[in-house]
């Protein structure tokens, strides 16, 4: 008879819970999914280098249609009891949001229903009674309040790709729910999701589902950047085919079903507003509004107009950062987020990169500048006498010797890191921009030599810079590798491989800021792009404490009678504040062919800034203070220092340096225990650069959270050799260990660990890695004999 305690959970899941899933009349083909991976590991940091952490993973999801999950089961072995895996389940169901969870093992099921149709949340079941898939489906759409009637809505499958692309695990919730929505009626919906989280890609899947299932037959989605508009029509929304047009040229055709246009392409002046009354109220069922964050949150805007003008019709608003202060708001219009998924599940889940921070302080920056009575400014200009701090500077006075330090800092960093890692300037306007792309040409000199395009200014006002986002952009173009900019580049720039964002604007706007930061959140793995620097000269990043940076959007804008706009407040987080010199020129807006106003407009423009503005050549500056901050475990931004952190880190792991060192003792491999701590937020490699390189891990841990003398792995490799250890050893194995021991002086604990580092040199030239294991006996014998040099290592001297 078989045991089943001695079978492993994969034997279990075999030959207990499949035979009962699909006695119970679920298809293996379409309906079952076994061992579903559905994050892609969080990216760990560790200075300058990467690593993925472990992925999440369900026994299986059951599912109705493909695109509709409804189950999850999570298996253990038959020494645990039923419900063991239950909290494990569920933490998957509320990741895929799905109803049902169970939890077995091998002997029945635990039934966890979150719709609570019986009366009885947790159910017993024996292996016979694991319920049909009509059974949850019944209960499934009871409990999502869906009829009959609209069954072919949103059950509709969603594109198939021919590469085999599929949506997401989150993206696949958030077209759910939004068609599911729609239809039951809902009108309004927003969806708020990470930049780089694929929004477009879901906004695609939504119409596709609600058009091919004839519940919307003629759509309209608006974006406001010409770029936008490019990319959707001929990356995402490819697969309309015939079925879909542009509007552009003022030109009106309506005989497609599928239109895309900028908002600027029907609004702004008289004849623009006249290009959609040529369409009837009622001639598009939806409209999805792509960045809904900008112009058409605002009630009297002219954007607004193209929603309330086409009222009859469903509106879906996308956004990353939703706009909610005291004169918009995003929910007022669409209603509560019938989804959210934000930055700090996109990096935890690994779809996004995390990021690092390095603040750097400016002397005058914090402690301000007075001139002296009757200074003039480089063009004679007589400054006015006042104190002059951050927020003045680069907007009502220049001081070029800052310029310089930014962009010397600028300039140490890609070349101690990638003189060719994709860099993106924030300025606070063109002039700004232009200046800073000048001095980086002159600290580059080798660089622009080879190409002239390795600094560009990519503004509004700029066809030659404009001409070339797509190269920035584009993976497989090395040039423009610096952008200097002011707004342009803020939103809607699909830059994948940028690994640097330099703040030295200043941002008064949350949503700025997070479109901002979205810039750098997209990974690409084969380039290398698993995290990204943000460098900040203005205390941007003092934004990231804000609870509004990734939290829930929260409405307070409260409308009146007439629902007319209430005046902005100080300190509102609304755009920034223009009013001292003038409109910027990236804010002007862009006409149906994504071009800019005529030369007179940025001429006058230009003319009012210079006039407001000083020049300082003969100030000096400098760097009064530097700080690396890290993504934490918590995903909020290391404000401590990184000791502080550590010490708090590994105290709640090991709560006395006994337990820290038992546990090292008795560990395997090293390795594991340094992996657990890095996953836990304890950021080694950056510790070894604050506190010293040549020390391993475990004395960096003993000598931070734990108050030892530290000793360095010479130090350790040297006390190895004075206690004879290898007297006992053939002398082909003992020249392994003493290899072995040089590489840890070298390298560290980890690479000595791995049985592959026979493979490699100094190693390689005793003989193959079977001749050397002989040397020990075998196998066993060997890593035996490593572990022993470990234990050598770490014994007290």
């Amino acid at each position: 008879m078989l045991d089943k305690k001695s079978l492993s959970e994969r034997d279990i899941c075999s030959k207990y819970i499949l035979p009962a899933i699909l006695q119970a009349g679920w298809d293996s083909a379409s309906q079952v999914r076994e061992e579903f991976t559905f994050t892609a590991g969080k990216i760990i940091v560790r200075g300058d280098k990467a690593k993925r952490g472990p992925t999440k993973r369900a026994d299986y999801v059951l599912y109705h249609k493909p695109n509709i999950p409804i189950a999850v089961i999570e298996a253990k072995d038959n020494n645990h009891s039923l419900g063991d895996g239950m909290q494990q389940a569920l933490e998957y169901a509320r990741s895929l949001d799905v109803p049902f969870v169970f939890s077995s093992n091998g002997d029945g099921f635990l039934f966890h229903d979150k719709t609570n149709s019986t009366g009885t949340i947790e159910t017993e079941l024996t292996l016979d009674e694991f319920p049909s898939p009509q059974e949850l489906w019944k209960r499934y759409r009871v409990f999502k309040e869906l009829s009959d009637e609209n069954e072919e809505i949103y059950t509709h499958e969603y594109y198939s790709d021919p590469d085999g692309k599929t949506p997401r695990y989150y993206q696949h919730i958030a077209i759910n729910r939004t068609v599911e929505a729609v239809a039951k009626g809902q009108n309004r919906a927003l969806l708020v999701m990470a930049t780089g989280t694929g929004k477009t890609f879901v906004a695609f899947q939504i119409i596709w589902r609600l058009w091919k299932s004839g519940a919307k037959k003629r759509i309209l989605f608006l974006a406001d950047r010409d770029v936008l508009i490019k990319q959707t029509q001929i990356n995402d929304f490819k697969p309309f085919k015939s079925a879909m047009t542009r509007i552009q040229h003022r030109q009106i055709d309506k005989s497609y079903e599928i239109y895309l246009t900028l908002y600027q392409s029907v609004t702004g002046n008289e004849d623009n507003m006249n290009i959609f009354k040529q369409f009837s109220p009622g001639f598009f069922d939806l409209i999805v509004v792509d960045e809904c964050h900008r112009g058409s949150v605002e009630v009297d805007s002219q954007w607004r107009a193209v929603l309330d003008y086409f009222s009859e019709a469903t509106h879906i608003g996308l956004t990353a950062t939703p706009k909610e202060t005291k004169t918009v708001s995003n929910i007022d219009y669409f209603g509560e987020p019938v989804y959210t998924y934000s930055l700090k599940e996109g990096i935890e889940d690994g779809f996004l990169a995390p990021y690092k921070v390095i603040r750097i302080d400016i002397d005058k920056d914090l402690e301000g500048w007075r001139p002296e009575e009757g200074k003039q400014d480089k063009y004679g200009k007589t400054i006015k006498d006042r104190i002059y701090n951050q927020k003045d500077f680069d907007r009502n006075i220049v001081l070029e010797q800052r310029t310089e330090l930014v962009a010397a800092r600028v300039t140490e960093f890609l070349q101690k890191t990638d003189p060719y890692s994709k860099t993106i300037i924030f300025c606070e306007d063109i002039d700004h921009a232009e200046r800073m792309r000048q001095m980086l040409v002159n600290m580059n000199p080798e660089e622009v030599q080879k190409n002239d395009k390795y600094v560009m200014r990519i503004t509004g006002d700029s066809p030659e810079g404009k001409a070339e986002l797509d190269n920035f952009i584009d993976p497989e173009q090395r040039y423009p590798v610096i952008a200097t900019t002011s707004k342009l580049m803020s939103t809607g720039v699909d830059a994948q491989t940028c690994k640097l964002i330099v703040l030295d604007q200043t941002i008064n706007s949350m949503t700025e800021f997070k479109q901002i930061i979205g810039r750098g959140t997209r990974i690409k793995e084969e380039y290398k792009k698993l995290f990204f620097t943000i460098m900040d000269f203005k205390k941007a990043t003092e934004l990231f404490a804000d609870p509004a940076f990734d939290g829930p959007p929260i409405q307070i804008y409260e409308p009146g009678d007439d629902d007319s706009v209430v005046p902005p407040e100080p300190d509102d987080d609304t755009e920034l504040d223009e009013a001292e010199d003038g409109p910027g020129f990236d804010d002007f807006p862009e006409d149906e062919e994504g071009e800019e106003p005529g030369e007179g407009e940025y001429e006058e423009a230009e003319k009012r800034k210079k006039k407001l503005k000083y020049y300082v050549d003969d100030v000096p500056v400098q760097v009064i203070g530097e700080r690396v901050q890290y993504y934490g475990h918590d995903g909020k931004l290391i404000t401590e220092s990184l000791k502080d952190y550590t010490k708090k880190r590994v105290s709640k792991e090991f709560t006395t340096l006994d337990d820290f060192l038992q546990n090292w003792t008795e560990a395997e491999k090293k390795a594991a225990i340094l992996d657990e701590l890095e996953e836990r937020g304890v950021l080694l490699e950056a510790l070894a650069e604050e506190v010293g390189r040549d020390y391993d891990p475990f004395d960096l841990i003993c000598h931070v959270a734990f108050g030892q003398p530290p000793l360095t792995r010479a130090e350790r490799a040297n006390n190895v050799r004075k206690r004879n250890y290898f007297g006992k050893f053939s002398d082909t194995a003992r020249a392994v260990l003493e290899a072995l021991l040089d590489k840890y002086a070298d390298e560290g604990i980890v690479n000595i660990e791995d049985i592959n580092v026979l493979r490699v040199q100094p190693l390689d030239s005793l003989g193959t890695p079977v001749e050397l294991i002989s040397a020990f006996g075998s196998r066993d014998d060997y890593l035996s004999a490593v572990r022993e040099l470990e234990e050598e290592l770490y014994k007290a001297a």
